[in-house]
């Protein structure tokens, strides 16, 4: 399956969540199932030689993916959720979006320092969802941390928050904001 044919299966939703914004919405790349299974596989064979043993999926079309991800790698699978819904003690990480704001929690203890982290979420495109992300999970001291994305929005401005340095791996670039 081309590139091509990925992007064709990726429905574009006009003014949302707000006027202005072309969301790419990639629920429909995961009910293709040579869709999801082309995009596994591409993630996998990234990812298969780098000794990851937790993937952390950002609620919530990361659940999806990272699950997979996940299973395929060989790791534990962590749910990085929205405030308040996950129970018990967990850390959070509280940030900036496009049109508003939001805060990302982990459990205590689900990750440890000889982890070997993929942070997954199904869409890049100012940073700051995985910008957060990452400041949370680095708060549990793991060995290296990965990140990766379905679509890379590459005309959306990076937060400021966004590290400069920070390489992730996405399998398509989008030329919208």
């Amino acid at each position: 399956m081309t590139t091509e044919e990925l992007l064709a299966n990726v429905r574009v939703i006009e003014d949302f969540p707000i006027k202005g914004i072309h969301f790419q919405d990639v629920t429909t790349l995961f009910a293709n199932p040579e869709c999801l299974k082309e995009i596994t596989n591409r993630f996998v064979d990234i990812y298969k030689d780098k000794g990851i043993t937790k993937v952390v999926g950002l609620e919530s079309r990361g659940f999806v993916l990272g699950s997979i991800l996940a299973e395929r790698l060989g790791a534990g699978f962590v749910p990085a959720r929205k405030k308040g819904k996950l129970p018990g003690e967990k850390i959070s990480e509280t940030y900036n979006l496009e049109y508003g704001f939001d805060c990302l929690e982990i459990h205590v203890g689900a990750i440890n320092p000889d982890d070997v982290v993929l942070i997954h979420d199904d869409l890049l495109a100012t940073g700051g969802t995985l910008a957060a992300a990452i400041r949370l999970v680095r708060q549990f001291n793991p060995k290296k941390i990965y990140c990766s994305t379905i679509i890379d929005l590459t005309a959306c401005p990076r937060s400021a928050t966004f590290p400069k340095d920070l390489t992730v791996d996405t399998i398509l670039k989008v030329d919208v904001a």
